[in-house]
């Protein structure tokens, strides 16, 4: 597997954050590391995407003073990264930049594209390192990643992006900043896939309008079966996430195989991987007994005709360009609360 870039959030995406009243945000500020609670799932995909040699970067916003404790509990999970960056709400708020605490595209598309070009700085190699995009629906990500992957592309005009700023209610220094970002960034099309979860159990439909490249997931073994299919991670790494929720969740065999068949109804996955899916699984029980043997078992069993299902629903279509300029007033559910 070649070389490539996962870019998380936290709040809500990783962790179960709650922040929607002033009582959640000091609840989450003084947690101790081993409070706090991770999603389902989310830990052990994690690990194995570092495992499988992808580079992960953290971009979340939570305010920089809970840096250690974020970072704590990432190593209590076992998970590394190779750069993390939290938001400066404290500067915010000292510069009286209130707009700034609860606004996520001035904050995370310049940091973004930031990042991107310091890979592409590394060599024309790197420049066609693809990624995979993890957030959650409670706030902008859907609209962020998207705007990104699309500037990357070269398919966001400069005239566009300055107005979609503009009427994005950034403050003048981040517009500039983000132009400047944007202006250094090597065109490529290499966002893979955009992973939402969610986390506050938003109609998949509402994504729509962002085309193909997002995925509304529910759970983390629909995320894995998806890194699958885009052959970034192996058939273990899909089984030792199902294995979590079955041991930890108390999912059963027929509530992983829905996780699949779900995926196939909305047409995300090919069917391409459920042989070494079952593969994987046969070689586990043949070197002896197995956690979450009986419900693996079972899921193994429902895939193929899901596969089938998959095959026959799958369609490749044109990534659509968004009305970035319409969306950008809605694109922060926190916000409009």
């Amino acid at each position: 597997m070649s070389t490539h870039i996962a870019r998380w959030d936290l709040d809500k995406t990783y962790l179960r954050t709650e922040f929607d009243s002033l009582r959640d945000l000091v609840r989450t500020a003084l947690e101790r590391p081993d409070q706090k609670r991770t999603n389902p799932g989310a830990s052990t995909l994690l690990r194995e995407m570092v495992r499988a040699g992808i580079r992960v970067h953290i971009l979340s916003g939570s305010p920089e003073q809970m840096r250690r404790r974020l970072e704590d509990k990432l190593r209590l999970d076992g998970v590394t990264w190779d750069s993390f960056t939290l938001k400066p709400n404290l500067q915010n708020l000292l510069r009286f930049r209130f707009r700034a605490v609860r606004d996520q595209l001035g904050y995370k598309l310049p940091a973004l594209l930031r990042s991107r070009s310091t890979v592409t700085e590394s060599g024309e190699a790197e420049s066609g390192c693809r990624e995979t995009l993890f957030g959650d629906d409670a706030e902008a990500d859907a609209y962020v990643y998207s705007l990104y992957a699309d500037i990357v592309a070269g398919r966001v005009e400069e005239d566009l992006l300055l107005r979609v700023l503009q009427r994005g209610r950034l403050y003048q220094d981040v517009v500039a900043e983000a132009m400047n970002a944007a202006r250094t960034v090597v065109h490529a099309d290499v966002v893979e896939r955009i992973l939402i979860h969610l986390e506050r159990q938003t109609p998949p439909d509402d994504f729509n309008e962002y085309g193909q490249r997002i995925v509304p997931f529910y759970n983390y073994l629909q995320a894995a079966f998806v890194l699958q299919e885009d052959q970034r991670l192996g058939a273990d790494a899909v089984l030792r996430v199902a294995i979590e929720l079955v041991t930890e969740h108390r999912f059963d065999g027929d509530a992983l195989a829905r996780s699949y068949l779900d995926l196939t109804r909305r047409g995300h996955l090919r069917g391409t991987q459920t042989d070494a899916l079952k593969a994987a699984f046969e070689a586990w029980l043949a070197e002896g007994p197995m956690p979450a043997a009986e419900e693996l078992g079972a899921m193994v069993a429902k895939l193929p005709a899901a596969a089938g299902s998959a095959r026959a629903r799958w369609r490749q279509v044109e990534q659509p360009l968004p009305d970035y300029l319409k969306l950008v007033s809605m694109h922060n559910r926190r916000t409009r609360t």
